[in-house]
């Protein structure tokens, strides 16, 4: 390795997704330095998030397409660095050529419902005929044994089934949807896991295997890592809303110009915020002295904080708490906390670019938030026009004369 290659260069990726689950997969595996080749359906425009407002292109943001020059914001965070090609799979002359892409790829990742690729012709007992040390990552709603009904899932139908709903929010209030779509970004992650994970095993054996990760399974896992069902056994509260009693001092607290977080659960944060306060005889104070007997008298704890934090600025509040050792910080709106000074340095949130006419509209987008001692990692290239590399992925990788591909354009397989 030379310093600052970047560590999956080299390695051949297959990208059939679309919309944001497996997209970002893909994204991850590209910032990380793999050739990823994005294959989409010239028949339905390609990728979905293509047609997502809202639109960057010369004359800025605007939430409608006003030309065919505009690309969706969507896509020019998901599709850095990944070139474009387009294939019907529903016709058996592009199912032969994505199968000849395969005989050289290391990873394929597909997003489609449980059984599709199948069905088409391009899963993963298809790929491994053609190349048996093929990588093969399916995400999908609930995991490749599909499901009952539909067996199609969106973010917000996994929030719902995994419990999440259910998690924030005051004690009697109605479900509350993350903002964030969270199942749909924390299936890639364990994605990318385990295409990684793969890689090392076919390095070792020679051997390819099916990577299969449910949005489901990631998310309810995630969840299960709060014990909720022995919280609903003890009759202790598992939706908490702004504060969280059993870890008390621990909450959002207001303050006379917005919010702050405040999180001091051991005896020695605790003892911090009573000297922040004014009060360090609190330490002291049976109802307060431990962990134990602060959750037993949670509410009276965290109205005092509310009284005394509602007098304040936030930077006032958080100054005070940060001399005494305690964690906390402004609770910022989105827009504030993406243009963070720190996270901008470190390269995790970036600016993007439409391909043809740069950073119009000042848009945000993420950067790969892993830094190496050794390693490159990141995006220096944008967003492919839809099939914008056909010709030169059909060429260089598989070798395809000009006739074939203009056969096969002609066909309607591109």
């Amino acid at each position: 390795m030379n310093a600052g290659d970047k560590p999956l260069r080299g390695r051949i990726v297959l990208d059939l997704t679309t919309a944001l689950a497996g997209p970002y997969a893909t994204l991850l595996l590209a910032g990380l330095g793999a050739t990823v080749i994005k294959i989409e359906n010239p028949a339905t425009g390609g990728d979905s998030s293509r047609n997502n407002a809202p639109y960057l292109g010369a004359d800025g943001l605007r939430m409608d397409r006003g030309s065919a020059d505009d690309m969706s914001v969507s896509l020019i965070g998901r599709a850095r660095n990944k070139q474009s090609i387009t294939l019907n799979l529903k016709q058996q002359a592009a199912r032969d050529v994505f199968l000849d892409l395969v005989r050289h790829a290391d990873v394929v990742v597909e997003n489609y419902a449980a059984g599709t690729a199948d069905r088409l012709g391009i899963g993963y007992t298809a790929c491994r005929e053609v190349n048996p040390s093929i990588i093969y990552a399916a995400i999908s709603g609930f995991g490749a044994q599909g499901a009952p009904g539909s067996g199609k899932a969106m973010d917000s139908i996994i929030q719902a089934l995994s419990g999440v709903m259910y998690t924030s929010g005051e004690p009697e209030s109605d479900p509350v949807r993350v903002g964030l779509p969270i199942a749909d970004l924390l299936a890639p992650l364990f994605a990318v896991i385990g295409v990684l994970s793969a890689i090392v095993e076919v390095e070792q054996s020679g051997v390819g295997q099916q990577v299969d990760v449910s949005m489901l399974g990631a998310l309810t896992s995630l969840l299960s890592i709060e014990p909720f069902d022995a919280f609903e056994l003890l009759g202790a509260p598992t939706r908490t809303g702004r504060t969280l009693p059993r870890l008390a001092p621990f909450g959002m607290f207001p303050a006379k110009d917005g919010w702050v977080a405040l999180c001091a659960p051991t005896d020695t944060f605790a003892a911090g915020v009573f000297r922040a306060m004014g009060t360090p005889e609190l330490a002291d104070d049976p109802r307060f002295r431990t962990r134990d007997q602060r959750v037993g008298h949670a509410t009276e704890l965290h109205a005092r904080l509310d009284a005394w934090t509602g007098a304040r600025t936030r930077d006032e509040i958080v100054a005070v708490l940060a001399e005494h050792g305690v964690p906390a910080a402004p609770v910022r709106a989105p827009a504030e906390a993406i243009h963070d000074e720190l996270v901008r340095g470190r390269g995790e949130v970036v600016d993007l670019e439409h391909p043809d006419h740069g950073a119009t509209g000042q848009v945000s987008g993420p950067g790969l938030p892993i830094r190496f001692s050794e390693s490159a990692a990141g995006f220096d290239l944008p967003a492919p026009r839809l099939g914008e590399h056909t010709d030169d992925v059909l060429r260089t990788v598989l070798g395809y004369d000009g006739d074939r591909i203009t056969g096969l354009r002609e066909s309607g397989a591109l």
